[in-house]
C-alpha cells in the first residue's frame, strides 16, 4: 500500500505553481511519499490596488498560513521575500533551499540594455525599492526615465512591453529562470545598481511546529548558506521595521569574487569565511538614499546572522533611514 500523499499548500500562479511543483519534487525525493499539490487563493492574488497600497506584508502569506494551521496542507511554499519577518510560534521555516539568482532584471523592447534606453523611457515596475534605485542611478548617470506603476503576473507585465505601452519592465530573475523564460532578459541589473529585496531568489519551506517527523524530512532540502545569507537580510529589514513593500533593498553574499555576477552562488567550491551585507533604503524618485555595507565572518547560527542585519540596520537609522521609508509597518 502507498504512503498517504503529503499535502504541499502553494499559490495559484504559474511562478508559485512551477517552485512548489520543484519543491515538491524534492520532498518526494527525500520521503519516498507522493506529493500533491493544493491551490490556494490569497489577498495579494486577487487584490487589484497596488502592493504598496495594500500593505505588501503577509498579502500573499496569510491564506497558506491559515491552510496550515487549519490542517488541510501539511507544508507550504512562498518565495522568500513575500514572508513577513515575525514567524508565528505554531509554524516553523523547515528549510530554505538554495537561493536562485537574487538579481532583478530587465526585459525592454528591441532587447535594450537599462542604459541604452530613450530619453524618457517608461519603464514599469510595482516595487518601490526598485523605483527609488533605478531612479537613483537615473539621477547620478545622467539617464532620464519615468517608472510607472504596475501589477500582474510574468505575462501580464512583459505584455505592457509588447504591446509598446512601456519600454521596459523589471522583474526578478530568479522568477523567469523558474519559469523557463529567462531567455526574454534583456538585461541583467548588477547588484551594484539595484540590490534586490531581503530573501529575493530565496524560497521558503513552513509546516506545522509539531510535525517532527515532516520537520526532519523537509531540513534535507535546507541550505545552510542561504538560509544565514536571508537571516541576516530579514534582520535588517525587521530592525528598520519596514515591510514586504518599503523601499529597502539587501543582499548577503560573498565578496570575493562576486557570485551572483558569474552565476555561481557557491563561488566555485572555494573556501569562503566572510559575508557581506549590504543594505539601501531610499525615497522612491531617487532623490535620497541611504546605502551602507558591512563584511564579517560568515554567520554559523541563527542569531549570529540575525545581529549582523540588526547592526547595519542601527547604521542606517543612525544616517536617517526611517526618514526615507515613508509609512513604517504596524
Amino acid at each position: 500500500m502507498t504512503e498517504k500523499a503529503l499535502r504541499l499548500g502553494t499559490r495559484r500562479s504559474r511562478l508559485a505553481m512551477a517552485q512548489s511543483g520543484q519543491v515538491a519534487d524534492a520532498v518526494s525525493q527525500v520521503t519516498g511519499r507522493p506529493v500533491e499539490l493544493v491551490e490556494i487563493t490569497t489577498y495579494g492574488d486577487t487584490s487589484r490596488e497596488h502592493l504598496a497600497q495594500i500593505g505588501g506584508t503577509g498579502v500573499f502569506v496569510t491564506a497558506l498560513r491559515d491552510a496550515l494551521l487549519r490542517g488541510e496542507v501539511d507544508f507550504a511554499v512562498h518565495s522568500l521575500k513575500d514572508l513577513p519577518t515575525s514567524q508565528p510560534e505554531e509554524l516553523v521555516l523547515a528549510a530554505v533551499p538554495v537561493r536562485e539568482d537574487p538579481r532583478d532584471v530587465i526585459v525592454a523592447r528591441d532587447a535594450l540594455k537599462f542604459t541604452d534606453l530613450p530619453r524618457g523611457a517608461r519603464i514599469g515596475t510595482g516595487s518601490p525599492r526598485r523605483m527609488a534605485q533605478l531612479n537613483a542611478y537615473a539621477r547620478t548617470h545622467g539617464l532620464d526615465i519615468e517608472t510607472v506603476p504596475i501589477r500582474g503576473n510574468v505575462d501580464t507585465r512583459i505584455g505592457y512591453v509588447r504591446d509598446g505601452e512601456l519600454d521596459a519592465v523589471v522583474l526578478a530573475a530568479a522568477g523567469l529562470n523558474r519559469i523557463g523564460r529567462g531567455e526574454e532578459v534583456t538585461d541583467f541589473l548588477s547588484v551594484d545598481t539595484v540590490l534586490p529585496a531581503p530573501g529575493q531568489g530565496a524560497l521558503a519551506v513552513e509546516c506545522p511546529a509539531g510535525q517532527a517527523d515532516l520537520i526532519a524530512a523537509l531540513a534535507e532540502l535546507d541550505d545552510p548558506f542561504t538560509r544565514v545569507a536571508v537571516t541576516a537580510e530579514r534582520s535588517l529589514l525587521a530592525a528598520l521595521e519596514a515591510g514586504c513593500s518599503a523601499p529597502v533593498g539587501a543582499l548577503a553574499d560573498l565578496p570575493f569574487p562576486a557570485p551572483f555576477e558569474r552565476g555561481n552562488p557557491h563561488a566555485d567550491g572555494q573556501i569562503v569565511n566572510e559575508m557581506r551585507l549590504r543594505g539601501v533604503v531610499g525615497t522612491t524618485d531617487g532623490s535620497r538614499m541611504v546605502q551602507l555595507s558591512t563584511t564579517g565572518p560568515v554567520p554559523e547560527t541563527h542569531d549570529q546572522a540575525a545581529t549582523l542585519g540588526r547592526h547595519l540596520a542601527a547604521e542606517m537609522l543612525a544616517q536617517g533611514a526611517a526618514g526615507l521609508m515613508g509609512e513604517r509597518a504596524q
